[in-house]
């Protein structure tokens, strides 16, 4: 029994969805990298906050000690104007880095 042009086109592409899907599910599962890795509390506050925290953009937040569970909260939530910030922007150990920077005290010289 001779397959018509249809048929033929068909079989094929039932064919490469199978081969695609089986080689989906036998791929091995991937690790993801730590990714980049601040330097410290420091380089992410640079980098990342001062654009609006050291331009009057938002409110200042360095030396007013303020909890480092809160500056947590915030980064992740945001606040008003503020954007939420997802773990894949800030990591939570980079997160943990910018509150402690951001709470301390800054000392007088």
């Amino acid at each position: 029994m001779k397959k018509t042009k249809l048929e033929s086109i068909a079989s094929g592409f039932i064919l490469a969805i199978a081969f695609a899907a089986s080689n989906a599910w036998s791929a091995p599962e991937e690790i993801p990298g730590r990714g980049f890795v601040w330097k410290d509390g420091a380089e992410i506050y640079a980098k990342i906050c001062a654009y609006c925290h050291e331009a009057q953009v938002g409110p200042p937040i360095r030396n007013r000690e303020l909890p480092t569970e809160y500056i947590r909260t915030v980064v992740r939530n945001g606040s008003r104007a503020m954007p939420a910030f997802r773990s894949s922007e800030i990591d939570d150990e980079s997160l943990v880095k910018l509150a402690d920077f951001i709470s301390k005290k800054e000392a007088k010289h």
